[in-house]
């Protein structure tokens, strides 16, 4: 009813004085509440009953949740407008005493009926979970229903945590109706936002797609007009990607599109219809480097710096704590700085070793930056105001992001190791891939003028453009990896 309503309310603002009735209609999925629909033949089953009113002439226009709409259909003959998307990751809500269940090594019963989601969030929460007890055991059970249905189930203690769609519970959170109910179903939950990079959306996840016959020649026109050209372009190349790997509700992998300071990008990753595990990014760029030219930083992570940790860690007033660096968690003087504490990580790898040190971390900006992360923590499933957040990292990244206008602080400065190795390697190489810009910022001077710099988008990208380089870049490192792995010739191929 609520993606009923915002499409109401585009068609009323596009134009104004008309008519629009809204026609509630429960469908097939609705109907088998209790049973996976993965083990249910056929697809359609949010969306065939709805679209079907169009053909009955019951209906002028038919709103659907897109990523439940097969590619059969959204590449048929009916006319298609994308009118809106929220947030396009999954989340994972918990029962208040996770910790103490995860403490005593009991399992947890985690909510899913969707291959995906069990294929990689499971996955991905065993390593990200507070790492309390010597092994997280979590068991999948079957859960069906609509957002509250699912929240009521878990309040009730049959589940220990259910995964949602992020875009469903901020649609309901900004209802005026339906979020007093909503917001005390979270009351006191634990919530992680899932990564965009470990935990692939499915396709058209968060998107609104409104129908229309082609020969009903006025509901094309409305949609044409409320048809956001951007959101659609971004669907229909995730539909068209996803084809290549499977459909169907058996899907175990998914697709997502990601916007970074450097342009878009479409990424897939999880297990095809055969069973093959795959990861796929489109576009990458495709420099012409042989592999005895290339240095990579990601090759030598540890011989670029040591670390001079300066003084006691900061006070913080903050409730929330952006981690840029897994390193703090070396500080000599401990890390009371994050008890009690909102925390957030620069990426995986940073959430994983917090979670090793039984840290619950609420979400990650996937490598892609600090600012990559604002609109998520401005949903209305989080609501962290940027005034509320205070950066750690190191000494110089403190000053850059203070003189933005950001809360920040150093806890240790790089302090360049030099080693002879490392040193001749960059002044050798005709090809370097930059893992931060510290890097440069220090070993920059020994590289050859000929040389292709290499790195990933976000803040370093950023930084070394203003530093006069024309980087190539990646959108993340994991990205470059890929690349790396694939496409560059090892020396003397053909």
């Amino acid at each position: 009813m609520l993606q009923l309503e915002i499409v109401r309310n585009k068609i009323l603002a596009a134009f104004p004085g008309i008519q629009v009735d809204l026609i509630a209609r429960s469908s097939r999925g609705d109907a088998l509440a209790d049973i996976p629909l993965q083990t249910v033949e056929g697809s359609d089953f949010f969306t065939a009953d709805i679209f079907e009113m169009l053909t009955s002439g019951q209906a002028d226009i038919a709103v659907h949740s897109l990523k439940d709409m097969s590619s059969e259909h959204f590449f048929g003959d009916h006319y298609f407008a994308v009118v809106d998307r929220d947030d396009t990751r999954d989340m994972a809500i918990f029962n208040p005493d996770i910790l103490e269940k995860i403490s005593k090594g009991e399992s947890l019963q985690i909510g899913t009926c969707s291959p995906r989601r069990e294929e990689m969030a499971l996955t991905f929460l065993r390593k990200a979970l507070p790492q309390l007890h010597e092994s997280i055991r979590i068991n999948v059970k079957p859960i069906r229903g609509n957002v509250e249905t699912r929240l009521r189930k878990l309040d009730s203690g049959e589940y220990d945590a259910t995964l949602l769609a992020t875009a469903g519970v901020n649609r309901l959170l900004r209802s005026e109706k339906d979020a007093p109910l909503l917001r005390s179903l979270l009351e006191g939950k634990k919530i992680m936002l899932l990564p965009l990079v470990e935990c692939v959306p499915a396709p058209c996840q968060g998107a609104i797609v409104a129908e229309a016959l082609p020969g009903n020649y006025r509901a094309v026109d409305i949609l044409r007009t409320i048809n956001n050209t951007v959101l659609f372009d971004n669907c229909y190349a995730e539909k068209k990607m996803a084809i290549g790997y499977g459909t169907g509700c058996q899907q175990s992998f998914g697709v997502t599109s990601l916007q970074t300071g450097r342009g878009q990008y479409r990424y897939a990753a999880g297990r095809d219809a055969s069973g093959h595990t795959f990861m796929h990014w489109h576009p990458l760029p495709s420099p012409a480097i042989e592999e005895a030219t290339l240095f990579s930083t990601t090759d030598f992570m540890r011989d670029f710096f040591r670390y001079e940790w300066l003084g006691s860690a900061p006070a913080i007033p903050h409730t929330t704590i952006f981690i840029a660096n897994y390193k703090l968690l070396n500080h000599p003087s401990g890390t009371a700085c994050l008890e009690g504490k909102r925390i957030l990580a620069s990426g995986t790898k940073t959430w994983f070793e917090l979670a090793k040190n039984g840290y619950w971390v609420t979400a990650c900006a996937d490598a892609l930056g600090f600012e990559s992360l604002l609109p998520a923590l401005r949903m209305p499933v989080l609501d962290i105001p940027v005034s509320g957040i205070f950066i750690l990292t190191h000494a110089d990244a403190a000053q850059r992001w203070q003189e933005k206008g950001f809360a920040a602080a150093g806890t240790y400065r790089l302090q360049p190791l030099l080693q002879p190795a490392v040193c001749k390697a960059i002044s050798e190489a005709k090809a370097i891939c930059w893992s931060s810009y510290a890097q440069y910022q220090y070993y920059g001077s020994l590289t050859g003028r000929q040389v292709t710099h290499i790195c990933a988008g976000g803040e370093t990208a950023r930084l070394l453009q203003e530093a006069g380089l024309d980087p190539v870049v990646f959108p993340t490192l994991k990205a470059f990896e890929l690349w790396r792995k694939t496409y560059i010739p090892s020396p003397g191929a053909a």
